[in-house]
């Protein structure tokens, strides 16, 4: 028994914590801070206001994670973030295909508990912070609801990832709210007042066929007039989720203090969209429908944004420019909303692509004036239309992983964040980086100790793609339709392609390559020809004169012809893909973007590949065939395809494909880097939108390791993941290593991006 006398006054239990990095936020881009610093050494807390991990992820919110891939929306090719946030997707989709967000949550939590290196502490909400200058953070304090608990938490380096920035503004960190003007920075694209200048909050409900008639009697302050809601008859009984994204309040409130006020508003929202679905007569398939969830706090979009040594900027969008200091990447459209969100009359959002991929600098992921303080997430340095880009969860997530990797560097060499924009310890920054798959545009990783590099490399067999076998669909030309193939410097191959036409005809045929290496927007046509069609089937030989004058992907595109049907493939290749001239209706592509207006932006048109089970290469035969799939791209310093493969891929009929590392002395031999196919163009979608496999197809599934003496020194089955880490507790000695690439996951020849030796 615990019986106490009456005081005046008690404090709570308080716990003091010392680390080496305090991170005050748990959505993705803490998480990925968090494990990132802690798997690199450092000893982090990890503050989360909230039960669960993922933020705006989790099962609280039930947005999905997006980021570059945009839906496979837009034409970043093979853009899919990497590092930690890839590993977590991948699991992701090996556990939870069907896209249920209590699952998601999980795979974060076991995530984060399994590094020793982080005290999580959830359910807790910084409240205070404390300094030691005008400069210096000392510490926080937070208060834990559940255990009734105070914490004092103290480091010598601190991220703020929390989406409102509490800890950043309480430290007296510059920061920004709202649209700046056009003339501030130039930026065309700029909102008008009467357009708003906050993107407000979102909040979500699912549904369940129960199987019998179901009644509901909506709550007193549900809505009552559905016409208040200018695209009410966009509503309908199979949506629901972040499906609804548009269903959006508050932008012309404060976002982070009215944050009450909106979430009232929106479940006013809620209930009267489900009233008219249940209750208006229209949609009697809802009858036996239920409500199954609806969203207790909001998602947020948008609400501080704090000042760092760089702005980023909507020229650093649109012209992809690069930065000295780049450690990250982004890809969304620019996609502002109206601030009157669900009650105004204009499109629910205004989205603009850029041709391809841009840089991330590093100096917009730390305080400018608050000098041991990172950034990270939605509020990192970013003007109002840039941050319309580099918001999203993937992007986030992507950048949070590069301040985890920062701040372990700054805790093993005594630094703070600034310190690190000196360029010898930016390469280091970056090298670390790339080494745990975090793909930077434009960089390639080289690790002088990397036994690998001095290694000679030899492979069972090597593709060499000479065709495409027609033992696929013949699909009509309803749209137009366009083969990627990578080539090297010199002249074009000779393509083969078989069709069929229902009448005489003429086929249009036009060879694009991108004006960037690296952009994948087929803007630039090297030729086109105008190839006669004879009604029935028949070979179509392709002869271009076009050179190609560096390494880079082309684009063989077939234009629209109803009249013809072409026959494609059932093999798939890595770094290999057709694509298609259509509308995908989950984000603003509508074939062609064409901006009516000088907004800063530029015209181009859209070629996306679809998904699997769709979207099949194109028969073909190459002539000659392309030799781009090597054992030398393992050591090239890029995982994943940009403008070549960038990986090793076995003949299809090999039958064992081994790639080995020989060396003329033996080595010791204690940790081997391996990095696989995760497709990095597939996005990956965490909830709603479900998945055809549970694993890449490109994927290897089971590998072995042999020494020299051709011992089986490590074996893996069933592996899911792009990267693979094997350790040796004792190491071994070789002079060669020999990895057999056994079982792939999917029906694709066996591929392997990346291979190092320490």
């Amino acid at each position: 028994m615990i019986r106490e006398q009456a005081t005046d006054k008690r404090t709570p239990k308080t716990v003091r914590h010392e680390a080496d990095l305090i991170v005050v936020g748990g959505g993705l881009s803490g998480t990925c801070c968090a494990v990132t610093a802690a798997r690199a050494g450092t000893r982090v807390v990890l503050v989360q206001d909230r039960p669960v991990l993922g933020g705006n992820s989790s099962s609280e919110v039930r947005l999905w994670v997006l980021g570059a891939t945009s839906h496979m929306g837009n034409n970043n090719r093979w853009a899919r973030e990497g590092g930690f946030i890839d590993e977590v997707l991948l699991e992701n989709l090996y556990r939870n295909p069907e896209g249920n967000p209590l699952i998601f949550d999980t795979i974060l939590l076991e995530k984060v508990i399994s590094e020793p290196n982080i005290t999580l502490l959830l359910n807790t909400a910084v409240y205070e912070v404390e300094k030691s200058g005008p400069e210096t953070i000392s510490g926080v304090k937070a208060f834990c609801t559940q255990n009734s608990t105070a914490y004092e938490l103290t480091a010598p380096l601190f991220c703020d990832a929390s989406g409102d920035g509490i800890m950043a503004f309480q430290a007296g960190a510059a920061f920004r709210m709202g649209a700046e003007s056009t003339e501030e920075f130039g930026e065309k694209f700029a909102p008008t007042a009467e357009y708003g200048e906050l993107l407000g909050h979102s909040l979500y409900f699912y549904t369940k066929d129960t199987g019998k008639p179901v009644r509901f009697v909506p709550p007193a302050y549900a809505l009552q007039d559905i016409t208040k809601i200018p695209r009410y008859r966009r509503f309908n009984a199979k949506e629901f989720g972040c499906q609804l994204w548009w269903i959006e309040y508050g932008g012309r409130l404060d976002t982070v203090h009215d944050t009450e006020t909106i979430k009232w508003e929106l479940w006013k929202v809620v209930y009267g969209v489900w009233n008219h679905i249940k209750n208006s007569g229209q949609f009697p398939e809802a009858g036996t429908m239920t409500l199954e969830w609806v969203g207790q706090i909001p998602g947020k979009r948008e609400s501080r944004r704090f000042e760092g040594d760089y702005i980023l900027k909507q020229q650093d969008v649109v012209e992809q420019r690069t930065h000295p200091d780049a450690v990250a990447f982004g890809g969304w459209s620019l996609d502002l909303h109206p601030a009157d969100g669900i009650f105004s009359e204009k499109p629910g959002c205004n989205q603009w692509h850029s041709k391809g991929m841009y840089q991330i600098p590093y100096r917009c992921f730390y305080s400018r004036n608050v000098k041991n303080l990172f950034i990270a997430g939605r509020i990192i340095s970013a003007s109002h239309v840039a941050f319309a880009s580099s918001r999203v969860m993937g992007t986030s997530a992507h950048g949070g992983q590069a301040v985890g990797m920062a701040a372990a560097l700054c805790t093993r060499d005594g630094l703070l964040p600034r310190d690190l924009t000196e360029p010898i310890r930016m390469h280091e920054l970056q090298q670390e980086l790339l080494k745990t798959g975090q793909h930077i545009p434009g960089l390639h990783l080289y690790d002088g100790s990397d036994l690998a590099q001095s290694a000679t490399l030899t492979a069972s067999s090597e593709l060499i793609l000479t065709e495409f076998p027609a033992d696929g669909p013949l699909t009509p030309l309803t749209s137009a339709v366009g083969q990627m193939l990578p080539l090297a410097t010199g002249p074009v191959p000779q393509l083969t392609v078989w069709a069929s036409a229902d009448q005489d005809t003429t086929l249009t045929v036009e060879l694009r390559r991108s004006s960037k290496p690296e952009n994948h927007t087929p803007d630039v046509t090297l030729q086109t020809l105008t190839v006669p069609v004879q009604r029935g089937q028949q070979e179509l030989t392709l002869n271009f004169d076009a050179m190609i004058e560096e390494p880079a992907y082309v684009f063989v595109l077939f234009m629209k012809n109803e009249h013809v049907r072409l026959q494609y493939s059932e093999l798939r290749v890595t770094g290999v893909l057709s694509v298609f001239n259509k509308v995908n209706a989950a984000v603003s592509n509508f074939g062609k973007q064409e901006p009516i207006e000088d907004i800063g932006v530029e015209a181009f048109e859209f070629w996306t590949p679809e998904r699997r089970p769709k979207g099949q290469n194109l028969a073909m035969k190459i002539n000659p065939g392309i030799a781009l799939f090597g054992v030398e791209n393992l050591r090239n310093g890029v995982q994943r395809p940009t403008n070549q493969p960038n990986g090793y891929v076995a003949n299809p009929t090999d039958p064992n494909p081994t790639v080995t590392l020989s060396w003329p002395d033996v080595q010791r031999i204690s940790r081997v880097e391996l990095f696989f196919d995760g497709d990095f163009d597939h996005p990956l979608e965490t909830v709603i939108m479900t998945h055809p496999e549970t694993e890449v197809p490109f994927c290897v599934r089971d590998y072995l390791l042999c020494n020299d003496r051709k011992e089986r020194i490590f074996q893996k089955t069933d592996n899911h993941q792009t990267r693979n880490t094997v350790y040796f507790e004792q190491p071994i000695e070789s002079s060669s290593l020999t990895i057999h690439l056994k079982t792939v996951n999917g029906a694709a020849p066996a591929a392997l991006m990346e291979v190092r030796v320490y």
